[in-house]
């Protein structure tokens, strides 16, 4: 059932008062939210969210202004440099190679991986870091004697996606900002083109070109925090500062002004001698900021940021229970969206190789197009290579003898063996095992009564069958 809003939203006045909002919207100064489009100030705190839930894709106003603003607070906020840092850590570590089982393939690949004009060992990690920022990446490809050269191209750089009329992922153009530039065409896959420009969007949602940042949703909050954390430092500046109260019962007002002007002028200095009379009072009242109450609220903030950018508090210097139980607990949604980051990064750069082994192909004829190129990562976590090596130790013993008993094959062990790893079993044919022979049990290995516990002897104590203990009649 519709509420009176959303009629009023539809009828065409609510259509003209959306176009107003947003004309304002686009000409009012101030601080911007970039949650909801409104504007925050001492006075006015709007919750939940506004019009902007009528479009899905963003204006592109609004799309420069948060690009702007996740590479500000990445320069000044040490919240969202660290962040941004986090996630290239895991996702990068100490670095991705990528590698081909196809020997002149895989030989072309590290000659273009470490081109010095490429270079891509510095350059990954600046690319997961304008992913995190921006959420999209604009590879700017130019073909020269056979060998692809990447230069990653800012987002805020371009203004407009073109793609098809029919069809929004099928990209044809890329406008630059600059005004009179020529278009950045996209790549048309005829292997023709001496230069093109790549695409790749992260965190994009369904209808639209343009990927999303990670940093965008917890940009308020950081600034919240930032302030928060401002105030507090500014009133303890000023919590220390001296204010002297001396009470005496005053003859007149000049000679109270007389006072201060006296005290103004020659405060006393620090152990000296102040003598009063029995009617004179000196006090140094301090404020009472109530800091039991603030550090709640600004673990409060703390938590919205840890919340956004999926990792638990310890990670940002926040250890909120000291126990190793709940951080361990914590690490594993944090290591599931890394994990899910690291394959998006990790496929983009084997998209890069495999272009790169393309254009490269009529140049050289050893490469082969069809061999398997992967990009390989480091781990996200570490933690687990100690258990996953303990599981397998246990369960390959017990399936290797299920195996040699012809109770599952080949390929239900490898997937076990693989599973209990915690890896991916390779694509293709499952190679053929040989199962070991069942070792007979012979009459030299049979047990003996001594072994079996049988000493032949009968209920009274007496062994029948042994001759010293035979008596004569």
């Amino acid at each position: 059932m519709s509420s009176i809003v959303d009629l009023i939203l539809k009828s065409p006045l609510g259509k003209a008062m959306q176009k107003s909002l947003v004309a304002k919207s686009r000409t009012r100064t101030g601080t911007t939210s970039l949650t909801t489009g409104l504007y925050e100030t001492d006075s006015t705190f709007y919750p939940g969210n506004n019009m902007s839930v009528l479009y899905r894709d963003r204006y592109d106003y609004d799309r420069q202004t948060i690009l702007a603003e996740c590479l500000r607070a990445w320069r000044v906020n040490p919240i969202a440099r660290r962040i941004v840092k986090l996630y290239t850590q895991f996702i990068i570590g100490e670095g991705i190679t990528v590698e081909s089982d196809h020997k002149a393939t895989n030989d072309f690949l590290q000659t273009w991986w470490t081109h010095p004009l490429n270079n891509l060992d510095q350059q990954v990690m600046d690319w997961c870091d304008e992913l995190t920022r921006s959420g999209n990446m604009f590879f700017l490809c130019s073909l020269t004697g056979g060998m692809l050269f990447v230069r990653a191209v800012p987002a805020d750089q371009v203004a407009e996606i073109i793609s098809a009329p029919n069809d929004i992922l099928q990209e044809v153009a890329y406008k630059p900002t600059e005004q009179g530039a020529p278009l950045w065409p996209a790549y048309d896959r005829t292997d023709q083109q001496d230069h093109f420009m790549l695409h790749y969007a992260m965190n994009r949602p369904v209808g639209v070109a343009w990927g999303e940042p990670d940093l965008a949703p917890m940009l308020p909050w950081i600034g919240r925090y930032s302030s928060w954390l401002e105030d507090r430092a500014r009133l303890n500046r000023f919590r220390f500062a001296w204010l002297i109260v001396w009470k005496r019962k005053w003859d007149s007002e000049a000679s109270k002004r007389a006072k201060s002007n006296e005290l103004a002028a020659n405060p006393p200095a620090p152990g000296s001698w102040l003598l009063l009379d029995e009617d004179e009072t000196v006090e140094m009242p301090s404020p009472n900021l109530a800091s039991a109450d603030a550090e709640h609220d600004g673990l409060a903030l703390k938590k919205m940021i840890a919340l956004g950018a999926g990792v638990p508090t310890h990670y940002l210097a926040e250890p909120e229970s000291s126990t190793r139980t709940t951080a361990e607990a914590a690490g594993t949604p944090t290591f599931r969206g890394l994990e899910q980051s690291q394959t998006f990064f990790l496929n983009m750069i084997r998209s890069l190789a495999v272009l790169a082994v393309q254009l490269h192909k009529p140049n050289n004829r050893r490469l082969v197009n069809t061999s398997k190129i992967i990009a390989i990562g480091p781990d996200i976590t570490e933690r687990d290579n100690s258990s996953l090596a303990l599981a397998v130790s246990r369960i390959f013993p017990a399936m290797s003898e299920l195996f040699d008993r012809e109770g599952i094959d080949e390929h239900e062990l490898m997937r076990i063996v693989y599973r209990m790893a915690g890896e991916t079993q390779p694509a293709g044919l499952t190679p053929a095992m040989k199962r070991r022979p069942l070792k007979p049990v012979s009459s030299q290995t049979a047990p003996t009564k001594k072994q079996t516990g049988d000493t032949g002897t009968d209920p009274t104590g007496v062994n029948p069958k042994d001759p010293s203990e035979e008596t004569n009649p």
